[in-house]
C-alpha cells in the first residue's frame, strides 16, 4: 500500500537513486517505488549488500510499491531466486517477458504478470510499456518517480560484423534500427537509458548505444551486458568524451537522477 502521502511523492519526487548491480542488472530507488531488472545473481559469498551489487534486505525492505522485471528468459537476466523474495514481500509485483512463462520457469506462479512485446502494465505507480528485442524477450520503457527510463534487455545491434557475413550483419542492424525507431517514436526523451555495450562484438561494440543516442535525447546513458569485460564503460566514455555516459567502474556504483524543480 501506498502512504496517504503518495500522490505527491509521485508527482514530486525526491531524486531517484540508480544501482549498477553487475551485467544488465539494475535497481532503481525513489520515493514512490523500489524496482529491481534483470538481476540474476541474487546472492554471492559473504553478506548480500548494495557494495557488492547483490539485492539486499534493506532494498527488499523499503516502503511502497516494490517491482521486479525480467527482460527475458536467458540465465544472464533472470533466475528463479529472485523468486523467493515474495516470502518476504508478499505485495511485490513481478513484471516478467512472456518467454519465461512459455519455457515453465515460472509458469506455475499466479503471482507474477507476463508481459509480451507492445503491451502495457499500469497501476498507481508506474506505467510500463514493452517493445520488442532482437535476441529474445522483451525491452521496457518504465514511467514512474517523474522520470521516463528503458531498458533495452537484449535489443542490440548485434551485428558481429567481424565474425558473420555482410548479409547477416546487415539484417541484424536493419532489424534493430527498425525496433529502435518505433520506440524512438514513441518516446523520444528518456532521463536514463541502460543499454548493452559489448566488447564481444569486436571494434564497434558500441555501434548500437551510439544509433540510439543519435536518434533519442538520452539525459544519461547507462552501459550494461559487458560482464566479462568491466573497462567497457571507460571505452566508451573515452570515445564520446561530451555524451552523458556513466563510466561504472564498480558493482554497486549509484547515479542519482536529480528532481526537477517545481514551476511557479
Amino acid at each position: 500500500m501506498l502512504p496517504s502521502s503518495a500522490t505527491a511523492a509521485i508527482s514530486l519526487p525526491k531524486a531517484m537513486v540508480i544501482r549498477y548491480l553487475y551485467h544488465s542488472g539494475f535497481s532503481i530507488e525513489c520515493d514512490a517505488f523500489t524496482m529491481v531488472i534483470d538481476a540474476y545473481q541474487t546472492h554471492c559469498q559473504g553478506t548480500p549488500c548494495a557494495e557488492n551489487g547483490v539485492v539486499a534486505q534493506d532494498l527488499l525492505q523499503r516502503p511502497g510499491p516494490f517491482y521486479v522485471l525480467a527482460s527475458h528468459v536467458h540465465g544472464d537476466h533472470f533466475h528463479r531466486s529472485m523468486l523467493q523474495w515474495h516470502a518476504q514481500r508478499p505485495d511485490i509485483r513481478y513484471l516478467f517477458s512472456s518467454d519465461i512463462q512459455a519455457n515453465h520457469y515460472a509458469a506455475e506462479i499466479d503471482f507474477i504478470h507476463y508481459l509480451h512485446p507492445y503491451e502495457h502494465y499500469q497501476d498507481e505507480c508506474v506505467h510500463v510499456e514493452t517493445f520488442g528485442s532482437t535476441d529474445a524477450g522483451v525491452s521496457f520503457v518504465i514511467r514512474g518517480g517523474g522520470k521516463t527510463l528503458f531498458h533495452a534487455g537484449d535489443l542490440n545491434n548485434w551485428h558481429w560484423n567481424e565474425e558473420a557475413d555482410p548479409g547477416y550483419a546487415q539484417q541484424a542492424e536493419a532489424d534493430y534500427l527498425h525496433e529502435l525507431e518505433r520506440i524512438v517514436r514513441a518516446y523520444p526523451h528518456f532521463d536514463a537509458a541502460m543499454f548493452p555495450v559489448d566488447p564481444r562484438l569486436g571494434r564497434d561494440f558500441a555501434r548500437g548505444a551510439e544509433q540510439l543516442m543519435e536518434r533519442a535525447d538520452v539525459s544519461l546513458l547507462l552501459p550494461m551486458h559487458f560482464r566479462e569485460h568491466p573497462d567497457a564503460p571507460q571505452r566508451l566514455k573515452a570515445m564520446h568524451p561530451d555524451w552523458p555516459i556513466v563510466a561504472w567502474t564498480h558493482r554497486g556504483q549509484a547515479v542519482l537522477l536529480p528532481s526537477e524543480t517545481p514551476k511557479g
